[in-house]
């Protein structure tokens, strides 16, 4: 039997005319309730980290990375922080000067007083005095580029508890793949796994979601891969949770750097092992 999905009590109308979930006319039609489910869906996902952050300070701290239209911050704001008992905060930073714009007037509108929007990139958040020191729940969906490297970095320099990625444009391994394939070709069959252009970008983008996992488990975090959503609305819907739980590092920074060479990539070994001084090495 099928799940019906319909408008929770109490959410902001204005807010699902804004992103489309409604009509103009407050109406619901196919596609509606196509995109109110994959609101649900992802909602569901988040909304038991933030709980399970709550129980250590009820102020939970959301920093969402390569934000776009803050449409995932305002579900959230939406759904959870805004009736939450202890506040709590979300950062959408985006680096597109006109969508922080909309997204600080939606925000005024709505009356979402718990929402700050930061012109600045992924990278340079790291450093960015108008963050706070702790953040609990790092988001990254479908950052461009090494946007989603950056959110990592980000996470681990401010040690959250929770990172949410649906990684997006994993070019950099498949580049370096490609740059060494004449040389790998002589040295292993295991090479014909990318020796086509198609499968080199498809391989590259399976060995950068791999290599992300590994450098998480190498911090100390839990990972869980699974689907945001079904194949169907997209190719790029895969979810990595992590959560921090102080894990044993030394396996996982193994096997990191034993995938770098194995497949020639040790030039990117920087991008992978960077992180946190607490969190740096296996131990």
């Amino acid at each position: 039997m099928s799940k019906t999905y319909e408008i929770r009590p109490g959410q902001s109308i204005e807010l699902l005319k804004e992103l489309h979930i409604l009509t103009r006319e407050g109406r619901m039609n196919q596609d509606s309730r196509r995109k109110l489910k994959q609101v649900y869906h992802l909602f569901q996902f988040i909304e038991p980290l933030l709980k399970e952050a709550q129980l250590s300070h009820p102020d939970v701290h959301l920093v969402d990375h390569g934000a776009g239209k803050s449409y995932l911050g305002f579900i959230l704001h939406d759904l959870f922080f805004r009736n939450a008992p202890g506040g709590g905060h979300i950062w959408g930073i985006e680096s597109r000067d006109e969508l922080v714009a909309r997204s600080r007037e939606l925000a005024a509108r709505l009356g979402f007083g718990g929402m700050s929007f930061l012109n600045l990139s992924v990278a340079d958040s790291i450093s960015s005095a108008e963050l706070p020191a702790r953040i609990d729940v790092v988001t990254a969906l479908h950052t461009c580029n090494t946007a989603t490297d950056d959110a990592i970095r980000f996470a681990l320099a401010k040690q959250a508890r929770f990172i949410v990625l649906v990684p997006c444009c994993q070019a950099e391994v498949a580049a370096v793949l490609r740059k060494h394939k004449g040389r790998a070709l002589a040295q292993s069959a295991l090479t014909e796994l990318w020796r086509h252009p198609l499968h080199t970008r498809e391989f590259g983008s399976q060995v950068t979601n791999v290599l992300r996992c590994l450098q998480l488990e190498s911090h100390g975090y839990q990972v869980n891969v699974t689907e945001l959503v079904g194949w169907e609305h997209s190719l790029k819907n895969e979810l990595i949770i992590a959560t921090y739980k102080d894990l044993p590092r030394r396996r996982a920074g193994e096997r990191l750097a034993e995938m770098l060479q194995t497949l020639g990539l040790e030039e990117l070994g920087v991008r992978f092992f960077s992180g946190s001084a607490g969190r740096v090495s296996p131990a």
